[in-house]
């Protein structure tokens, strides 16, 4: 708990703060999720509530509510939503039923390991081994 006056008047100003920026922030998020539903059904009345948002994005970020980045992103993604519902083109419906046929690929030949034998490397090893203890005798 705070001890002096200075302190326990910095929590209530902190607690003050903290609520309005919540409440900006909780706006925003209210205000995309809106353009969202507003986007799928209508594109020119989306394109009106484009520009509130971006001004209501931009005062957070000039108070610091939200990084600089993080509202540069926010507004990026809603042109990009906004654009695309534009140029929305019709979509392609196919029959029910397309048979698909995959092609195989061609196998491929394994070629086999060439193996060396092994045994006729312990033979000259033993061998020479052989001749070393003959000449020593």
């Amino acid at each position: 708990m705070p001890k002096t006056n200075s302190a326990k008047k910095r929590v209530s100003v902190i607690a003050r703060k903290r609520e309005e920026n919540r409440y900006i922030r909780s706006t925003m998020t209210t205000m995309i999720k809106n353009f969202r539903v507003v986007v799928a059904n209508d594109a020119d009345k989306a394109k009106s509530m484009l520009s509130d948002i971006v001004s209501y994005i931009n005062s957070a970020k000039s108070k610091g509510i939200i990084h600089q980045n993080n509202a540069s992103r926010k507004i990026a993604r809603l042109n990009i939503m906004l654009d695309k519902a534009k140029n929305k083109q019709p979509e392609v419906v196919l029959p029910k039923k397309v048979e698909v046929v995959e092609e195989k690929p061609a196998q491929k030949v394994a070629k086999k390991p060439v193996k060396k034998p092994v045994a006729k490397k312990a033979e000259v090893v033993s061998e020479e081994k052989a001749t070393k203890t003959v000449a020593k005798e």
